[in-house]
Order: C-alpha cells, then structure tokens, then sequence
C-alpha cells in the first residue's frame, strides 16, 4: 500500500547534527506521533491519503518476533525529525528454500528536516541491527509513483528493484454482494489452514515460516474454503484429502493498527461520491457501484493467502471476494477489501477490484546484507535468480 514508505524530499534547513537511537516509548511516544502528523502523504494541495496509526508508534511490527524502531533526534533540542521501524522473519526464497530477511516499514523524515541525509542515516542504522541480528537480505516496499523514496532506496542505498505485485482494492458498498448459487462457504481451523498454506505456497517466495502464528493473530479474521456444495457432504477434513475444485483465503482486520482518510478532494467530487452511497442505500436492489464513505477514517480487510484449484477455481474465489466484502459491509467503518497478489499469480484476474483504486504495480526493492552466505549452501544470489513459482505470500504483517 501507498502509506508503507513515504516520501522524503523537501526543503534543506540548517542544523547542528543527527543522532539515531531505539525508540524509547516513555519518552518518544509523543513526540513521534507529532513528528508523524506532520507528514501525511500528498502534498500541494492534491488529494491524498492520510494514515493515521493507533495505539503505541511501534504496534505495526510488535507482531514479529523480532523488531525494532529507530528515532532521529536533531538539535541540541533533542527534537524527534525521523523514524523508522524493521523486523526479520524467515521465508521462502523459491522452491522451498528459506532465508532471513529483514523488512523495512514506516520511514518518515519530518518535511522541515528533509534532504539533510536523515533518512539515509535511518535506513543505514537499521541495516546494521539487521545484519548484526543475522539477515541475509532487507527490502522495502513502496508506491511505484513516489519517485522520492525509490531513489532513496535504489540510488543512495543500493537497493535493486526486485518484484512488482499488485495491488488490488475493491470498495465496500452499501449492498451485500451475492456469492453465487451451488458454492458453500466453510470456515477452516488454524491447523488445517497451516497445512493448505504450507502446501500451496512451498515454492512460492516471501512465504513465512511462522504462519502458524500468523493464522492465530488476533488481527486475522479466519481462514475460509469456497467449494461446490454437491462436495460438500463428501469432503471430510480429516482424511487431508481436498475436493476437485476449491478456493482459499484469509482475511486480515487492520482495525486495531491504522485508519486510513482521504483528503484534500473537491467539493463536487465529494458530493458525487456521497450521492452514489445514498442512492445505494436507497436501492439496493440495483446494485449501484457505490464509492465508500472514505473521507471519514475507516479501515480495511486484507485479504491473504488467496489460492485456487480445479476448472471452478475462479468462480469460487470470486465467492470468497464476496464474502469478504459481506463481512467488511457488517463491520461499520471497514472502507475497502485489499488484495496484493504478484503480477503472474492467476488469482490476480479474477479478484473484484476497481481500477482506479489499484495499482498494477507495488514496487518491492531488496539489498543483500550477509555477502557469502549464498555460496557456502551452494545456492546462487537470490537477487539475480529466476523466480520459481508466479506466487508470492504477502504478509499481512507487512501492511
């Protein structure tokens, strides 16, 4: 999504010097929060989206279990003018392989103090926690448009451009959406959705290792099947054995972590956008394409881990998109359900989404921390091998 890595170009001020430290959450959590504010994303007075994070600055990356957050203090004021969160994990590299990666997430630089070099300071003190705590490699995640971070990244860090996923949003309308007729909807338990997933995604990349702890987060809604019902009386969980044709996903809540708000819109758009939910409230029966009431602040329902087999594959994923929708409909505040799959996946062409909203690419660039370790395993660089699969497993961690 957009809001992952924000830009950081603006005017030069003077200054007397940075330090880069941990983030101390008794005495920066203000401070962090104000320095956060100031830097929304779009400028110039176009219409731009607006995260706003809840609880504690470092809830987005408490849920791996290895992270951290960086501060930049400028002055002899101490004043807090940057930040930046990562984490490691361990993941699939293709054709089962696993490698320590380390994440980078939440870069912000405050505009009064950008083009000072904060922001390459940031990135390099963290790559030095990720290195020293064992990854092998780090990547980012960007908004293939914020030409800002890009360079950042790829000219100041030596990053490469790596993988381009897209990004898929369909918004949630006033109307329930029907989930076609002969298609059951089963809820799956942790377990048995760990073993589908360890499955299905073995040769995929980005693939956690610790899934198992991603299926019972509190932030996952469920793990869900679409088959035809006339299997249904036949398919026994138990026995491992799956039905001919089916369809699998997981649905992330971003409740508890962010709200997201777009501002800076006309007043004539407004009045449109707000017009349509009206009218489709009104009459639903003619199932209008109403754009949500996204100037408010509102959340989203992340969508993982979406997998199809068999000839009535796509018709069921299709249900399974539906139903995700009915549950954002009957969770007051959920604006959008979002989906971020690789651009070879073949979920991507059949996943409901509006064009406008989306992006056909998300621009993910990668780094190898740890020169050598490739070769001692007898396995060539990651950066320059072929992918093994079109799939790849977005954490909804990573969100």
């Amino acid at each position: 999504m957009s809001v992952k890595i924000a830009a950081v170009n603006s005017a030069p001020t003077v200054g007397v010097g940075v330090v880069v430290r941990e983030y101390d959450e008794e005495e920066d959590k203000v401070g962090v929060e104000e320095m956060e504010r100031r830097c929304e994303i779009g400028e110039g007075g176009k219409p731009s989206l607006v995260a706003d994070l809840l609880g504690d600055p470092i809830c987005r990356v408490r849920h791996f279990p290895s992270h951290i957050m960086l501060v930049a203090e400028y002055g002899n004021g101490r004043e807090i003018v940057g930040v930046i969160r990562g984490c490691i994990k361990t993941v699939t590299r293709g054709n089962s392989l696993y490698v320590k990666l380390a994440y980078i997430l939440g870069l912000r630089v405050a505009p009064s103090h950008r083009r000072l070099g904060i922001g390459k300071k940031l990135v390099q003190k963290l790559e030095e926690w990720c290195k020293k705590n064992g990854a092998e490699y780090v990547y980012m995640a960007t908004d293939c448009t914020n030409e800002a971070s890009i360079n950042l990244f790829t000219r100041k860090c030596e990053y490469t451009k790596f993988r381009t996923p897209t990004m898929l949003v369909q918004p949630v309308h006033a109307h329930y959406k029907s989930l076609g007729s002969g298609i059951a909807i089963v809820q799956l338990n942790p377990k048995l959705a760990e073993t589908l997933y360890r499955r299905a995604f073995a040769n995929s990349e980005f693939f956690p290792k610790d899934i198992d702890k991603i299926l019972s987060n509190k932030l996952n809604l469920g793990t869900f099947m679409a088959l035809p019902k006339k299997f249904l009386p036949k398919w026994d969980p138990k026995t491992g054995i799956l039905p001919p044709s089916f369809a699998i996903m997981s649905v992330w809540s971003t409740k508890q972590l962010f709200r997201l708000q777009v501002k800076g819109v006309s007043m004539l758009t407004y009045a449109f956008c707000m017009a349509s939910r009206v009218l489709d409230a009104w009459m639903p029966w003619m199932m209008l394409p109403s754009f949500p009431d996204v100037f408010r602040k509102f959340w989203v329902y992340f969508l993982y881990g979406l997998h199809m087999e068999g000839k009535n594959g796509p018709r069921l994923m299709k249900s399974l998109c539906a139903f995700a929708h009915n549950m954002g409909r009957d969770d007051d505040g959920c604006g959008a359900v979002v989906a971020e799959v690789g651009q070879r996946d073949p979920v991507r062409e059949v996943i409901p989404h509006w064009r406008k909203l989306s992006m056909s690419e998300d621009l993910w660039c990668i780094k190898k921390l740890n020169y050598g370790s490739d070769e001692k395993c007898g396995l060539s660089d990651w950066l320059n091998s072929r992918p093994s699969s079109p799939l790849i497993f977005v954490d909804p961690r990573d969100i």
